[in-house]
């Protein structure tokens, strides 16, 4: 298959409601109690043609209901299968979900789950971080969709703690995360346990040549599913970026939650190492936060996210594990406390705020040092991104206040002023101070003289001759050992 063959989708429809969709009852009901009433524009171009059996590759910014997307007909195709029996054997995967991270697997398990609420269809999850052993019972028990991460998937395959080779529908979410953190191994190995006649579905913010070429491999005659252009960012997202310096990002950041009146944020960082110590700086500013990162157990993460999401934890410093598909709703911000190394997670950072066609705002704090990952985001972008200046107020407890704000003393009555003028201003009477002479000794300023009076050393008394001829009146001649034990030398024995 070439680029040739991937299918141009219909023009994008009017919103439609979803109970225009040829759904069962059972799911239109477990939408509505969702909250659901109009479809998104991936929603609506995606689900029909999900449901005729088509393989689609869907292109859309986050935030914009791409789980739906692909679930809710996939559900819908597998009512055929639906039974009550107790029996494992009843009960095989049918639908296979990929997902890059523990998070994303996590909320795209809750979400079927909630779609398939009223069904007798069964859903599980499996990631890695924690026991396998709940995840080996569930399994052994039988489900019908599997939300997996490859890693912790090809543990259970291994393991032979589940069989697929009665899957049906494939989804690869956010494949481009996959391919980037190393996945593209673990994907094919997977692939290869599944029969060749499935539905595959191939979900993501963005697309890149190296989604492209896999979707060639492993679609077959896909509709290509887009309502923006690829790498789009989303338009109900106001961008700002701030010329800073490293010593001054944290500044930026809390004055601008406190100007704007922002109650809660997530704040990217590049590193798990400076995730760490940046919630602890933040924290000694007065305000709750948490970390989330990969040196983090499963269940640290679960929970920092679910007191983030539940409004106990103020600000989320985070690597890019939270950047794809988490759904917090209404999120009013979002920083970019380091320039992400990669462009295209910029897309899907600033896509935690502004979800379901909310307002948000995402700042980014832009060094000189970022001058090559801007220009790839401009290129990215396909714009020029204007840098704004931003000017900090330090209100942090016991901060000094710069040189030229400091007060000047008022001069205090131990000040030296010179004689006769009581008057004259204080730096003048500084400048005019002189700091008294040390006594000196005349003694120690002559030069060295030789006293002619000088006795030789009680050891080497005695021992004074008369030059050998030809010698100076300076050397003196050696002599014998014997006379430094007493001994009285000979005339004669003195030697030259």
């Amino acid at each position: 298959m070439t680029d040739t063959q991937i299918t141009q989708a219909a023009p994008e429809p009017t919103p439609a409601r979803f109970d225009t969709l040829p759904l069962d009852a059972k799911l239109l009901r477990a939408v509505a109690d969702s909250g659901y009433a109009l479809m998104t524009p991936i929603q609506a171009k995606a689900i029909p043609i999900v449901l005729e059996g088509r393989d689609v590759m869907g292109a859309a910014q986050t935030g914009t209901g791409k789980t739906a997307a692909f679930s809710i007909p996939l559900l819908q195709r597998m009512l055929k299968h639906e039974n009550a029996s107790a029996s494992p054997a009843r009960h095989p995967v049918r639908a296979l979900v990929l997902a890059p991270t523990r998070e994303l697997a996590d909320q795209v398990a809750n979400n079927i789950k909630a779609y398939a609420k009223h069904t007798n269809l069964r859903v599980t999850v499996v990631f890695g971080g924690i026991d396998m052993k709940p995840q080996t019972a569930i399994l052994k028990g039988g489900v019908e969709v599997l939300i997996a991460t490859p890693g912790r998937l090809l543990d259970h395959i291994e393991a032979k703690n589940c069989v697929l080779n009665q899957v049906e529908y494939v989804v690869l979410d956010e494949a481009d995360r996959m391919l980037d953190i190393g996945f593209l191994p673990d994907l094919q190995r997977i692939l290869s346990f599944l029969p060749k006649a499935r539905q595959t579905l191939l979900f993501s913010a963005t697309f890149s040549p190296e989604i492209k070429r896999l979707a060639q491999s492993y679609l077959q005659d896909p509709l290509l599913v887009e309502v923006a252009r690829p790498n789009a960012t989303a338009t109900n997202v106001e961008q700002v970026f701030y010329s800073v310096t490293d010593d001054e990002k944290r500044l930026a950041v809390t004055q601008t939650l406190r100007q704007r009146g922002i109650k809660q944020a997530i704040v990217f960082v590049n590193s798990k190492l400076g995730a760490a110590r940046l919630a602890r700086s933040f924290e000694r500013d007065g305000l709750r936060t948490s970390a989330l990162h990969g040196d983090k157990s499963q269940d640290e993460r679960l929970k920092s996210l679910e007191a983030f999401k539940a409004g106990e934890v103020d600000i989320l410093v985070a690597t890019d594990v939270a950047a794809r598909g988490l759904d917090i709703a209404d999120l009013p911000a979002v920083f970019n406390f380091d320039v992400p190394f990669n462009a295209e997670d910029y897309v899907h950072r600033i896509g935690r705020t502004g979800r379901a066609g909310a307002s948000g705002v995402a700042v980014t704090l832009v060094t000189r040092s970022d001058a090559r990952l801007m220009a790839d985001l401009e290129k990215l972008l396909k714009r020029t991104i204007e840098l704004s200046p931003i000017e900090l107020e330090d209100t942090r407890p016991g901060a000094r206040p710069e040189r030229s704000e400091r007060p000047q003393r008022a001069p205090r009555e131990w000040d030296a002023r010179p004689a006769g003028d009581a008057t004259a201003p204080v730096a003048a009477q500084r400048s005019s101070y002189r700091a008294p002479t040390p006594p000196r000794d005349a003694f120690f300023d002559k030069p060295y003289e030789a006293s002619a009076s000088a006795e030789l050393p009680s050891w080497d008394k005695g021992a004074a001759t008369v030059a050998p001829r030809g010698l100076s009146a300076n050397i003196r001649p050696k002599r014998k050992v014997a006379a430094l034990f007493g001994a009285k030398p000979a005339e004669s024995a003195v030697e030259s």
